[in-house]
């Protein structure tokens, strides 16, 4: 009989997901597979495992959360087989071995609480490059005021990541800078950033569309807004600037480039060396890039174009 999935807690606000192997004669593959890494891509790999070992049920697969800069250093030090990472691979870790493969798409977003006082005029408005800089960079946006141009001389509490993770590099990025030049409270992980944002009618975060959107219902996470980006800086949300109701629309958005690269990104799995010759591995990074991207969508990602679905995958022929 099967042993259902395990759930169980790591470090503070890390999450592990173990898929426990059940007894059968019927194993087209076995053997154990372990990916650590960024909050972004966890959701993702969940999915991802879940499937595969319906059809490859001989093999473990242990997945755990606890951002990008974990799962790259986890790779690199043999701790596991694949990192998750949501940001590019700087040349540093390139020398050190790591092998990225992309194997999907997401973006990261400006978010709110639903129960902020000037919620209306702040959507309406939407979030200026130039803002979003004074509020992370610079510091010079003390209040709603002068961070969107509102009347009101309520402060505006700002948070960040203070662990390591693509999401943050991505936002800082958008603005021409790194994590580390991010102002802010800074917060463990997605989900405590999340929930931070949540408790705080003042506060403005960042998070990967996973955490900022219900997977199930497709809208805005309970407590959480999602604030349109003023692509072209005229000091509103113009129509076509407005797809952040559902995932599906923002997802759409991010597809067809409507959204900023910046912060949209690719997430790649990240392994020490070229994993060809682990058949196991190989095998699932294989089914990730091909049948595994039917469920990509599904799970409020993005799919990669063919072509480059193709590109990844002659890397580990």
């Amino acid at each position: 009989m099967k042993k259902p999935f395990i759930l169980i807690p790591a470090v503070a606000f890390a999450l592990c997901f173990v898929l426990v192997t059940p007894a059968t004669a019927q194993e087209k593959l076995s053997g154990q597979i372990s990916l650590s890494g960024a909050f972004a891509l966890y959701p993702m790999a969940i999915k991802w495992a879940g499937e595969f070992r319906k059809i490859n049920p001989g093999v473990r697969i242990d997945i755990s959360a606890g951002g990008a800069g974990k799962g790259i250093a986890d790779a690199l030090n043999n701790m596991v087989e694949i990192g998750m990472v949501s940001r590019e691979i700087s040349p540093e870790e390139m020398k050190k071995g790591a092998y990225p493969i992309a194997v999907t798409k997401d973006a990261v977003v400006a978010v709110i609480s639903d129960q902020n006082p000037l919620l209306k005029d702040i959507l309406a408005k939407g979030l200026k490059k130039e803002s979003g800089n004074n509020i992370w960079i610079t510091g010079k946006a003390k209040s709603w005021s002068q961070a969107f141009g509102i009347k009101s001389t309520l402060p505006v509490h700002v948070y960040t990541r203070s662990d390591a993770c693509g999401a943050a590099e991505m936002w800082a990025r958008f603005f021409g800078r790194k994590q580390e030049d991010l102002l802010g409270v800074g917060v463990f992980g997605d989900p405590g950033l999340a929930q931070a944002v949540k408790k705080d009618p003042l506060g403005i975060g960042f998070n990967n569309i996973g955490y900022a959107y219900d997977a199930s219902t497709k809208k805005p996470v309970k407590g959480l807004r999602v604030i349109p980006i003023d692509l072209n800086s005229n000091g509103k949300t113009d129509p076509d600037e407005n797809f952040y109701d559902s995932m599906n629309d923002i997802i759409t958005a991010i597809a067809s480039g409507k959204y900023p690269s910046p912060p949209a990104r690719e997430l790649y799995f990240v392994t020490r060396g070229n994993p060809k010759n682990n058949r196991v591995l190989t095998a699932f990074i294989r089914w990730v890039l091909t049948d595994g991207q039917k469920f990509v969508h599904e799970a409020g990602y993005i799919a990669l174009p063919a072509e480059k679905l193709t590109m990844e995958q002659k890397k580990i022929q």
